[in-house]
């Protein structure tokens, strides 16, 4: 099975800085936002929100999560894209060809403004928005994230009771800690009774090591500060990253008391629940997501996930899966 996105193959990895293609629209008259609406699902709302949170999906995720099958989401993203609901564009690779990559479009801004009430500043949607991202050099960082938390999400379509309950992208995680930690992600992996509350550092071997060892003090403040105790899971570019990144960190994490776990892009595929996480300590084996939960019964969420006075609706989390089917075109 093909891994996971890094920088030496997949998604995100062989993009050639600053090249990207946009796709063009018909030269139309846009419809205003009320009349828009009438034309849009439960589902299509979900994706705007989903692309306001994640900034930016490709096409390939984006039927993983909400689309039978991929020509299914092909041609309804192409409808919302034709309506400005969506942009897009296609990244230029040294080889081969990249898939569309969604973003939030000006009338898809339009709308999560209106139905919080709020004006299109206030979303910090801009009409540069789809170039900043395509020409972004985290882009394919990004990308490897929601790859990731994707394929856990999805697996709630073919196992009902195993899937992410809870996923806060990198910025509503920074909204919340960032005094503290700035976590790629933090998310819940929920297996029956089993919870994973867990924060995701995605590793693409840029930093070095000393770096990533420094970043364990932040989340052991956290523990003390919060008195809650989430997992911190690192997911690395290869195993050799992942083996030298264990040497580093074995000693500071049993030292800080964390909950820590690792895997590579060697080892997970398209089911990064299973058995590729190794928690850092000594003789300790490869297990799947929800036998972590299982090995660590002292785990418990983070705090500050409570809606306050502060929260918009446009800060609330956004569901991992859409909402049930509704008639759509």
């Amino acid at each position: 099975m093909p891994s996971l996105p890094r920088p030496a193959s997949g998604p995100g990895s062989r993009y050639t800085a600053r090249a990207a293609t946009t796709r063009s629209r018909p030269i139309r008259r846009h419809a205003d936002v009320a009349t828009l609406t009438r034309s849009l699902t439960s589902r299509d709302l979900w994706l705007t929100r989903m692309l306001h949170e994640h900034r930016v999906l490709t096409t390939h995720q984006v039927a993983r999560l909400a689309y039978p099958s991929l020509r299914s989401a092909q041609r309804r993203l192409r409808t919302l894209h034709q309506h400005a609901v969506l942009d897009s564009f296609r990244p230029l690779t040294q080889n081969g060809s990249a898939p569309e990559h969604y973003t939030l479009g000006p009338a898809g801004a339009a709308l999560l403004a209106a139905h919080a009430g709020l004006d299109v500043s206030v979303l910090g949607w801009r009409p540069t928005h789809n170039g900043r991202i395509a020409y972004s050099p985290s882009l394919g960082h990004d990308l490897g994230v929601n790859e990731l938390l994707t394929h856990l999400a999805a697996h709630a379509h073919a196992t009902p009771y195993a899937g992410l309950s809870l996923w806060f992208s990198e910025r509503s995680a920074a909204r919340r800690w960032s005094d503290i930690i700035r976590p790629d992600a933090y998310a819940h992996w929920r297996d029956g009774d089993r919870l994973l509350p867990f924060f995701l550092e995605y590793d693409t071997g840029s930093q070095p090591l000393p770096h990533v060892e420094a970043k364990l003090a932040g989340y052991a403040a956290f523990t003390t500060a919060t008195s809650t105790r989430p997992a911190l899971l690192i997911h690395t570019r290869t195993q050799s990253r992942d083996q030298a990144l264990r040497h580093r960190l074995s000693a500071a994490a049993r030292e800080l008391d964390l909950n820590v776990a690792t895997s590579s892009a060697d080892f997970t595929t398209t089911n990064p629940w299973g058995p590729w996480w190794t928690p850092l300590q000594p003789a300790a084996h490869r297990t799947t997501l929800t036998h972590l939960a299982a090995q660590w019964p002292s785990l418990s969420p983070a705090s500050g996930l409570e809606p306050t006075d502060a929260d918009t609706a446009l800060t609330l989390p956004v569901p991992p899966l859409p909402p049930a089917p509704d008639t759509a075109p």
